[in-house]
């Protein structure tokens, strides 16, 4: 199987950091960018889900998407979240994302409006038509209220731009009829951590994960052990990385993972409304998370 694209292994879905004001804090994003070059990650996905792509309007958001692409120079291939559910507002983003010089995109399924499947599939047809760059799909139903169909994307993996999908529904079903129904080189992408490991050895390519912003260099051992097979090794690795995978999620992401990132000294406790700092009763259990992997001396 040969994959072109550089988008295999453990791709960061990565915070945005802001100070407690709620501006964005480029000294610490320069910061998170160096972190994940120095430990390997495949690439940044920026201004995602995780990044809080719901709270920034249009400028800031492209605003953080140059920010990262400029700062990253190269050194790091960065792929700029830019779905919306409106279709016109999608291929503005991606159109301002690819003149910016993104490497591709990420392009969430249509939320509130709840499409019909051919709905799905023109929308997305549509973008890729509109603007040449790679695009990834992005379903996930348990935020967004409408899910693609493997034969949706069956379908869409025939457009010879949308180049993957970043499944996060956590149905390992659907990874062994993607394999079955989408071409060899269609990159399959995890954003499910608690089920990664089990996604990547029935044929997924690699993840964008929430957990990478915390461990970047141990996920990625994980996932190119399970890539190449070694399914031994792999649980192996990721045994120690499994009550993060699952407590990023005690709250809506990515409360917990901005807390865990101020708890390692990396960014302020920003965060915008209407999403809060992470609720009290929470904080220990993600605290003694970063003390059993020896990144928090002080918890």
């Amino acid at each position: 199987m040969t994959i072109k694209h550089s988008f295999k292994g453990s791709n960061v879905a990565l915070i945005t950091p802001m100070f407690d004001d709620g501006a964005v804090d480029y000294d610490s994003l320069n910061n998170l960018i160096d972190f994940h070059i120095e430990a390997g990650t495949s690439s940044i996905v920026s201004v995602g889900t995780t990044g809080e792509s719901a709270t920034v309007g249009v400028k800031e958001h492209l605003k953080i998407i140059n920010h990262t692409i400029q700062y990253a120079a190269r050194r790091i291939p960065i792929i700029a979240g830019t779905g919306a559910n409106s279709t016109s507002e999608a291929i503005e983003l991606t159109q301002e994302a690819k003149n910016l010089g993104a490497d591709a995109c990420l392009l969430v399924t249509p939320y509130y409006n709840k499409p019909t499947q051919e709905g799905l599939f023109q929308h997305f047809k549509l973008i890729a038509e509109s603007v040449d760059i790679d695009q990834i799909l992005y379903n996930v139903p348990g935020r967004t209220a409408v899910d693609m169909s493997v034969e949706t994307t069956a379908r869409l993996s025939e457009i010879s731009n949308i180049i993957g999908i970043k499944d996060a529904t956590g149905d390992l079903e659907v990874i062994k009829a993607l394999v079955k129904s989408c071409p060899e080189d269609f990159l399959l992408l995890t954003g499910d951590d608690a089920t990664a490991v089990d996604f990547l050895l029935l044929g997924g390519h690699g993840g964008i994960s929430v957990t990478a912003n915390v461990t970047p260099k141990e996920l990625q051992k994980v996932y190119m052990a399970a890539i190449a097979g070694n399914a031994d090794l792999a649980r192996k690795a990721n045994k120690v990385l499994e009550n993060l995978h699952q407590n990023l999620f005690v709250e809506a992401n990515p409360i917990p993972v901005k807390w865990a990132l101020h708890k390692m000294g990396m960014c302020s406790r920003g965060i915008r409304l209407p999403l809060l700092e992470l609720s009290s009763e929470f904080k220990p259990i993600i605290e003694n998370d970063l003390k059993d992997l020896n990144l928090y001396e002080n918890c």
